[in-house]
């Protein structure tokens, strides 16, 4: 077991500190006002402090445990699409095969296989499902299966594998120094942190709804201040958690604002087309995985692609010298 760096344990116990206090205030408003919203806080501050605990295990015990966590993330989250979506009986032998890429997609991770990670679930999952599909010889309703096999796989495995392959990034000028947990935390903290800014901004200023037809608890005023408030976070903790200089910590909070932004409205469609509230129960106060990950199946990969340009491009052109950006 490798200890992650000085900056990045001091903010894994500042997010234990804000825990303690959430259980505190959870304490006295269940004393001072019992009730129904009480017990919902109670149940999402003791998720909370379990989610919370694995994820930080996990980025301090090594990067096998930690890739491992986000493959058994993207199992259970696949899982649970599948269990949402209809889904004909003669795909049971299909499912088999996308399950089967989950620890084919986190092996490429563990492989430092970069060009294979990027084109695995896309290209040959892609390819190769369908003849899966075609051999059973079942027509109908062919396309919708296909589809939203291929669409969960992308979203749930590939998506939220990019989380993983950054625990792998080196610098080239330092390839002894660990990165990795300081790129993952900061991506996990300011996704959740995100999700949790855009509600309290929405709830307090109120005003319209962003995509009323989706998601019409969502508004404006939740969007601009949950964006503007992850971006100043981000550009904080980059130089703190990352490689990152302050110009290129604006850019990633700004990316990550929008992205988590979009994912989440993007699994709310997804309900909403399916006529459920919660994706599952999996984690009480929460709902299911799919609605504690929504947001990261879109921050992962934008904030992974966007490292990664900055980190070849200091590794092969000399255009940008990591850290910084101009």
């Amino acid at each position: 077991m490798t200890l992650p760096p000085t900056p990045v344990l001091a903010v894994m116990a500042a997010i234990l500190g804000l825990l303690v206090a959430a259980s505190l205030a959870s304490a006295v408003i269940s004393r001072r006002r019992p009730g129904p919203d009480a017990e919902n806080l109670r149940l999402r501050v003791r998720t909370w402090w379990q989610m919370v605990a694995v994820f930080l295990v996990a980025l301090v015990v090594g990067r096998g445990v930690s890739i491992g966590f986000f493959a058994l993330i993207s199992f259970l989250a696949l899982k649970e699409y599948v269990s949402l979506i209809p889904t004909r009986r003669v795909d049971r032998r299909v499912l088999f095969w996308a399950y089967l890429a989950i620890p084919v997609q986190y092996l490429l991770v563990a492989m430092e296989w970069y060009g294979m990670f990027l084109a695995f679930i896309p290209v040959f999952c892609f390819l190769l499902l369908p003849v899966r599909m075609l051999a059973i010889g079942e027509t109908g309703g062919y396309l919708r299966a296909a589809g939203t096999i291929q669409w969960g796989l992308m979203t749930t495995v590939f998506s939220l594998s990019h989380a993983a392959f950054l625990l792998i990034l080196r610098l080239a000028d330092d390839p002894g120094r660990a990165v990795g947990p300081g790129l993952v935390l900061y991506l996990v903290l300011l996704t959740q942190l995100n999700d949790i800014a855009q509600y309290l901004w929405g709830r307090s200023l109120g005003g319209p709804p962003v995509a009323p037809k989706v998601s019409p608890n969502k508004t404006w005023a939740g969007f601009v201040g949950g964006v503007a408030s992850t971006t100043l976070l981000g550009t904080l903790l980059g130089p703190l958690l990352t490689p990152l200089a302050w110009p290129a910590s604006l850019a990633a909070g700004l990316i990550i604002g929008l992205g988590g932004f979009v994912g989440d409205l993007n699994i709310s469609a997804l309900k909403r087309d399916l006529g459920i509230k919660d994706s599952g129960s999996l984690l009480p106060g929460h709902g299911g995985i799919l609605d504690r990950v929504d947001s990261l199946t879109y921050t992962a990969p934008l904030f992974f692609h966007f490292v990664y340009v900055l980190f070849r491009w200091s590794t092969y052109t000399g255009q940008v010298q990591w850290p910084g950006w101009p």
